[in-house]
């Protein structure tokens, strides 16, 4: 089983860097191994920590991200986090499930009816929502993530690409920044709720690591990237419909 629980953290740890979602992977791992719901939701996030750092540097190693005037985008998406931390332990499962497959939904139809703007190279010079808008737009997307990890990735990409008018390369260094800041508290919360398995916790770092190192070199470093990046992301959301769907019927 670890060679098989550090694979599902490689794998994951690519889908996460390149997209979001990934965490449809370790959480059924997780499951398979015999943890319960609640706290595979907290375990999963010990490899998403270690994944992000190692993403997010790797693309400000190889690739301009510029950060300067998104601070208060990030700080709200971290305070968001909490509260949806909070929420995670004691949520029922069915709400989790069909919310997440709705969400999804929501942004296949989004990705498919905007692709310029997901495939296009360089960021748009638009002008910015005002921040009424943004700074709770990225509160609820930090809740989000807080509640569940899986997805939040897409939020986000979708909220930096199609709002900020960022490329998916910046979108993505940016996106891997707010996730390696707010997932930290958001660990403290189920740490505190006893609701961590740091063993397997740390057997999907390995493996996300590694994903993330590959998967930001060639996200940065490999010619028209943002075309598979974007291929991926479709099927990803449909494999997360579908799954979050089942489970939803299932705890129903």
């Amino acid at each position: 089983m670890i060679p098989l629980t550090i694979l599902a953290g490689f794998v994951a740890g690519i889908i996460n860097t390149l997209a979001g979602s990934g965490s449809v992977v370790t959480l059924s791992m997780l499951s398979f191994l015999g943890l319960p719901s609640s706290i595979a939701n907290g375990t999963n996030r010990i490899g998403v920590l270690f994944q992000s750092f190692t993403g997010f540097f790797t693309y400000k190693k190889k690739a301009k991200i510029d950060v300067s005037n998104k601070k208060g985008l990030i700080a709200s998406c971290v305070l968001g986090s909490i509260v949806g931390s909070k929420i995670a332990v004691e949520i029922n499962e069915f709400y989790l499930n069909l919310f997440f497959s709705v969400t999804m939904v929501c942004l296949l139809l989004t990705i498919l009816l905007n692709s310029k703007s997901w495939l296009a190279e360089q960021a748009k010079d638009k002008k910015q929502p005002p921040l009424l808008i943004t700074i709770p737009l990225f509160f609820l997307i930090g809740i989000y993530g807080g509640l569940f990890q899986a997805g939040v990735g897409i939020l986000l990409l979708t909220s930096l690409i199609l709002g900020q008018g960022l490329n998916l390369k910046q979108a993505n260094g940016i996106k891997l920044l707010i996730v390696m800041l707010y997932i930290v508290p958001s660990l403290m919360v189920f740490y505190f709720n006893g609701q961590l398995a740091w063993a397997y916790g740390f057997l999907l770092a390995i493996g996300q690591v590694a994903g993330a190192y590959l998967a930001a070199t060639f996200a940065t470093q490999f010619p028209r990237a943002n075309v598979y990046i974007h291929r991926l992301l479709i099927v990803v959301l449909v494999v997360s419909i579908f799954r979050f769907g089942y489970l939803a019927y299932c705890a129903s």
